[in-house]
């Protein structure tokens, strides 16, 4: 039987929150228009979506796609996890009502992934106090969504508290299940870990997954030239499944043997005046798709 994994992706491809300069004069129509062209499912959300739920499932139907999931700018590491569910109430409305069931949490406290500041200099949990605070936390938070029907997916990123595979099995093992994890294999890579075997590791816990490709020798010259965040989208550290250096294969292989039900979302922080939007959105999904079946008519025949 097959698994019930689908394939989104993220407006990013588009359309830049971040660094608004770049895709930012094109509209949201055009990005749903071509993703549902290609054979996408469904779409995170972006700040071009409307902020009401009605107003989200509006500007979907129409295409038939999906509401995957959306970011949530969390500041728990600067915040009360009373202060943390007053302000994310509506956003889990929001994605409740329109059937995601993942919610993906980035911690922005502190953070420098939109500045132009090294990402050696990122916020870091200095001692064991300061780790088991904002895991309680979180473990609150994520009781609080899930309670709502919407899964806690934390994203480790660039830039921010949690962004080595250290930092992740650091929170894994002092948070409890209710927070999932979002598995990012291009944050993974750039981050110093082996997506493999970072997957393989805290396979239980993921629920959520973005399938960011990365550019090896590119990543050596952010780490060599102590880059920031923005620096290495506009230089192409990034890319979309296919078109980089990891090997998607395996961590297909990996998901499915736990019979992971949720979305592939290919991400990939990119201009899109210098990587345009339907070709690498279009490879992804075909990337993606190919090793999807593969992989299932390798389990077949097994």
């Amino acid at each position: 039987m097959p698994s019930a994994i689908r394939i989104g992706i993220n407006p990013i491809s588009w359309s830049n929150d971040d660094l608004p300069s770049l895709g930012g004069e094109t509209p949201l129509s055009t990005a749903l228009s071509e993703g549902k062209a290609i054979g996408y499912e469904g779409f995170e959300l972006n700040g071009k979506f409307p902020k009401d739920a009605q107003g989200v499932a509006q500007v979907l139907k129409p295409y038939d796609l999906a509401l995957v999931s959306g970011w949530y700018s969390g500041r728990l590491a600067r915040r009360s996890a009373a202060q943390e569910i007053d302000a994310i109430a509506g956003h889990v409305q929001l994605l409740a009502a329109n059937g995601a069931n993942v919610l993906v949490y980035g911690e922005v406290a502190d953070s420098i992934q939109g500045s132009r500041i090294a990402l050696v200099e990122r916020p870091r949990f200095h001692s064991q106090q300061a780790w088991q605070d904002y895991a309680g936390k979180l473990d609150e938070l994520a009781s609080f969504t899930l309670g709502q029907g919407v899964r806690l997916a934390y994203h480790h990123h660039m830039g921010a508290y949690v962004e080595a595979p250290g930092d992740i099995d650091t929170l894994m093992a002092l948070t409890g299940p209710q927070v999932g994890l979002l598995f990012d294999a291009g944050h993974c890579y750039m981050g110093g870990g082996e997506p493999l075997a970072v997957l393989r590791k805290h396979i239980g816990r993921v629920c959520h997954v973005h399938f960011k490709d990365v550019r090896k020798p590119v990543v050596q010259l952010a780490r060599n030239n102590l880059w920031s965040f923005p620096d290495c989208i506009v230089n192409g550290t990034f890319t979309v499944p296919g078109d980089g250096d990891i090997d998607f294969a395996p961590l297909i292989d990996e998901l499915l043997a736990v019979d992971y039900s949720g979305w592939l979302v290919v991400e990939a922080e990119q201009d899109p005046a210098v990587a345009p939007s339907y070709f690498y959105a279009k490879k992804g999904y075909d990337t993606l798709s190919a090793l999807l079946a593969q992989a299932r008519q390798r389990r077949s025949a097994a």
